[in-house]
């Protein structure tokens, strides 16, 4: 893993390399072409504007590949798709750029602006895609050659997964899978599979399996038709799980066209990221959140003294009520909010709020129902522990008890909780695990269609909430 993000930084400093060449060219054309100076090659060393512009435009250049998501695992890209994000983002960048640094640039006729633009586009993109194909080349050399691979788990042991790791295992199609071993599924006696790879246990092992072997980044599903009444049950098994699933299609897949198909040769399926979001929505949700919790900190400023201190004359206790609740992929974190019960409110153990709950405070239920009491959260948002909008953090307790109820509960460890929700907005809080099922489905809902719009729809609501005082 550490060579394949190592790797990353070559990426980056060849557009950076590509952009300053690229300002060299279009500033050397400019002087000789545009604004008729003898042609030298040390020109653009006599302009203070080509120094100004050398420092500026690689690093301009460098934050819009970042925001479109461009620095991530090399060895999950295709070239193909590199090519034409490639295309895209130089464009927009270009005329960024070109209004930015050259409009003011003083021209003969009204084309040289055109001219211009052109020799910078296309020397930007040819000099971009060049670093990079090269790079992409060497990647794709090293997956074929088995240098470097993803760990992968394989899940059966029938017949197609024995054809299917027959095809994987070639070299030319391996694409990097290095299998750790497989999961029996019906306990069926020693088959040919297990001749090549080891056998890691039955299905109620994966758990298990995956925290012993916590490099598996990528989880083949291999069973027969026969078998797909299990589907549903793997997939929510994996659902809070930080791996890529794959799974082997049937004709009716094919038809219904649900199968990817990620390079001309080999395999293709079924796949479900471990990622909802698109590189550049992500990043763009977590600046969001960044900057959004900054902002929110500073104006709420003073509530947040004024409830601070109404806390502490209460009964002398804690401001701050901190809890341990499980995150992104059930990762444990303590969550911040300002306290709005009694110090000794669980002393008999885990409960849930109720209506006219004898454990809240005078101030807790005016902070509850305007959700000030979530304010301190936003502390959460900044460390990376949670974001604005997602589903509401639970504690181990009451999930586990959800679970049993909803298995299919698990996806909301996909993403990480949020401050509100959709669930939130249209449910409010919850005081039985049968009312927390029921506001698990607008969860669900939010995760299938996860966008940053759906997010600004979801604060809007929120700040509605919060106005009117909807909040229980």
């Amino acid at each position: 893993m550490k060579q394949r993000k190592g790797i990353i930084i070559w990426y980056v400093l060849g557009d950076l390399l590509a952009s300053a060449i690229t300002w060299y060219g279009v500033f050397l054309f400019r002087k000789c072409f545009i604004q008729g100076e003898p042609f030298s090659l040390s020109i653009p060393f006599h302009d203070n504007n080509f120094f100004k512009g050398i420092i500026a435009v690689p690093f301009l250049w460098f934050l819009f590949h970042y925001v479109t998501g461009t620095y991530t695992d090399l060895y999950k890209k295709s070239r193909l798709q590199e090519l034409g994000k490639t295309l895209i983002v130089t464009f927009v960048g270009g005329i960024i750029i070109f209004f930015i640094l050259l409009l003011d640039d003083q021209v003969r006729r009204y084309t040289d602006y055109y001219i211009t633009f052109l020799v910078l586009l296309v020397s930007q993109f040819l000099f971009t895609t060049l670093f990079r194909q090269l790079l992409l080349f060497r990647v794709r050399k090293n997956v074929a050659s088995g240098k470097v691979g993803f760990a992968t788990l394989m899940i059966g042991s029938s017949q197609r997964a024995n054809e299917l790791y027959e095809e994987l295992k070639k070299g030319e199609k391996a694409f990097g899978f290095h299998f750790t071993g497989y999961l029996e599924l019906n306990g069926r006696e020693k088959n040919t599979l297990t001749s090549e790879l080891k056998e890691l246990g039955h299905l109620d092992s994966l758990e298990t399996v995956l925290q012993q072997h916590m490099d598996i980044e990528e989880v083949i599903i291999a069973i027969e038709t026969s078998e797909h009444h299990m589907l549903n049950d793997i997939i929510i098994r994996l659902a809070d799980k930080n791996v890529t699933i794959r799974i082997i299609p049937d004709m009716y897949d094919i038809l219904s066209r649900t199968v990817r198909l990620n390079h001309a040769i080999g395999e293709a399926f079924i796949e479900i990221p471990n990622q909802l979001l698109t590189e550049w929505q992500k990043i763009t949700k977590r600046w969001f959140d960044i900057i959004a919790s900054v902002f929110a900190i500073i104006i709420t400023l003073p509530v947040t003294i004024y409830v601070a201190i109404r806390v502490k004359l209460t009964d002398g206790g804690p401001v701050f009520y901190l809890q341990e609740r499980l995150g992104h992929y059930g990762a444990p974190f303590y969550i911040y909010k300002f306290r709005s019960m009694y110090s000794n409110a669980e002393d008999n153990g885990p409960q849930l709020t109720t209506e006219n709950d004898a454990r809240i405070t005078p101030i807790g239920k005016n902070i509850r129902k305007y959700r000030i009491d979530e304010l301190p959260q936003f502390i959460n948002v900044i460390k990376g522990d949670m974001s604005i909008v997602g589903p509401r953090a639970e504690r181990r307790f009451f999930a586990d008890q959800i679970i049993k109820t909803a298995p299919h509960y698990r996806q909301v460890f996909k993403v990480q909780p949020g401050i509100t929700s959709l669930g939130m907005v249209k449910y409010g809080y919850a005081s039985t695990v049968e009312e927390m099922v029921k506001r698990l489905k607008y969860d669900i809902i939010y995760i299938e269609n996860m966008s940053v719009m759906m997010d600004f729809k979801i604060m809007i609501y929120t700040v509605l909430t919060v106005v009117y005082g909807r909040g229980k």
